[in-house]
């Protein structure tokens, strides 16, 4: 494709045509030299782009938002949130710009979207930029995310900007380019109930609706509708993210997306050593979003999104809120059925065993994980040697062994399918030392360990020769470890 292929890129604005009052229209700083580090070729063949034009001046210039398409108008996106339980009326695209919509070659509508393309109205005291470490952690989590199977927003490239970047030293500055089926947020549902007016409510669901569960716009309520599939969406997302052991960091509702996509790779990380305690994030200092407290989280994070659908829901307040609740009722068990399914599949059982039989086996488990500091992935990984008869590496990670065979016993008895483990437990995680290892390099301008580590991650659950650093713990001297927000 020529280099004239960014006239010929079709970027749709349905968002800020259909919702003027959330989009201000908005461009991207200039990068002063800017330098791709990172381009996903095969998710730009998703979206219908020539990876080749892409690593051209012009291409790059698109995914730093600096060259733009005939028509196109990128916008910063409005949304308020609660942010560690505290509500802020305005948060919005403080660094971040939605240059349009694609359509990729499966006909799916998709947001391009940039992030530290500079200050925007919601930047607050920020200065919107980004530096090259976090967003290259977003590019190797989310391309993880996505090869297991979890629902993701997804990283198309980091460009370093060329501008420096001040946090607590100087930093090179970037810009990632990210793709997701949209950005609408719990949070901008909250945005849109504050202003009072109800028909930009009605709006933005219809614009939800129709981008994402077009198929309920014909029921007798289709708000209720989509806070049922919402919730149904979210409920699914967190299982799965519980299932791996990741730990997003920072739940709060303006990273809550409609879609059920996780989005924003700030302080995340997968755990090791099996604790529901666990906490990566430099700011929550409580616990707030602690590994174990994800699930409930997830559900409070949807009351709210319930309660900025009131109006929708039904035109009497008490009903309304009686609606919500019985939405909102669903999400328990919503998510109990998916952690259940998926931890069937990770213990190699099949739907013979109901969640009755499954729930005190899979407790005494995790109890005894927990007991032994097990690492959560090298784990559940080594259970499908156990169920080929060698238990030896399990049974080495727990403190009761005696405890662990006669769980074992009871486990066998049900007759474990090992293949099926090896399907669906990871051998390759992004692991939280590797991280930093390929972050620390990329920044000094060797980016040889980051793509190892992305091809390692790209097929987590192909267990290849030579590859065993990337399977272990973190060593010993690495110690506690912690992830910075990044802004």
């Amino acid at each position: 494709m020529s280099a004239a292929q960014s006239l010929q890129i079709v970027l749709q604005g349905a968002f800020a045509r259909e919702l003027p009052e959330m989009a201000v229209p908005w461009r991207a700083e200039d990068a002063p030299d800017p330098r791709l580090l990172v381009l996903d070729d095969a998710l730009a063949a998703e979206l219908g782009l020539d990876p080749a034009w892409l690593r051209s001046p012009e291409g790059v210039g698109l995914l730093t938002g600096t060259v733009v398409p005939d028509g196109a108008t990128p916008v910063a996106q409005a949304y308020a949130g609660h942010q560690f339980g505290g509500y802020s009326p305005r948060l919005g695209d403080g660094r971040a710009l939605l240059l349009g919509e694609l359509i990729d070659v499966d006909g799916e509508r998709r947001d391009l979207h940039l992030k530290g393309s500079g200050r925007t109205p919601f930047a607050r005291n920020g200065d919107g930029l980004a530096a090259v470490g976090p967003m290259l952690r977003e590019v190797i989590v989310s391309r993880a995310m996505h090869a297991l199977g979890i629902p993701t927003t997804r990283s198309l490239a980091v460009v370093a900007t060329g501008r420096p970047v001040r946090r607590e030293t100087i930093l090179p500055g970037a810009v990632l380019a990210r793709v997701a089926s949209s950005h609408l947020r719990v949070g901008s549902f909250q945005y849109a109930r504050a202003t009072g007016d109800v028909d930009l409510v009605r709006r933005l669901a219809d614009h939800a609706i129709s981008r994402h569960h077009p198929d309920v716009a014909g029921e007798p309520n289709p708000y209720v509708a989509l806070l049922e599939r919402v919730i149904d969406a979210q409920a699914s997302l967190v299982a799965r993210w519980m299932l791996v052991g990741f730990v997003h960091g920072v739940m709060n509702t303006d990273n809550m997306t409609i879609s059920g996509e996780t989005i924003d790779y700030g302080p995340c990380a997968f755990m090791e050593a099996f604790d529901p305690s666990t906490v990566y994030s430099s700011i929550d200092e409580g616990g707030r979003y602690a590994y174990g407290n994800q699930p409930v989280v997830a559900e409070w994070n949807l009351a709210r999104l319930a309660e900025a659908l009131l109006p929708l829901l039904h035109d009497d307040q008490e009903q309304a809120v009686e609606i919500a609740m019985a939405a909102l009722g669903a999400f328990r068990p919503r998510y109990a059925a998916a952690w259940s399914a998926g931890m069937r599949a990770k213990l190699g059982l099949g739907d013979a065993v109901d969640d009755v039989a499954l729930a005190p086996l899979a407790e005494d488990l995790l109890a005894q994980m927990q007991a032994g500091r097990a690492d959560h992935t090298v784990f559940f990984r080594a259970l499908g040697a156990a169920a080929r008869g060698d238990d030896a590496a399990a049974r080495g990670m727990v403190v009761d062994a005696a405890a662990f065979d006669r769980w074992v016993e009871r486990w066998r008895a049900l007759t474990p399918d090992a293949d099926l483990m090896d399907r669906v437990n990871p051998v390759y995680v992004p692991r939280n030392h590797l991280v930093e290892e390929s972050l620390a390099a990329a920044v000094d301008g060797d980016l040889e360990p980051l793509r190892r580590l992305l091809d390692v991650v790209a097929a987590p659950y192909d267990e290849r020769p030579g590859l065993e650093r990337y399977a272990a713990p973190a060593p010993a001297d690495f110690g506690a470890y912690t992830t910075f927000c990044g802004t």
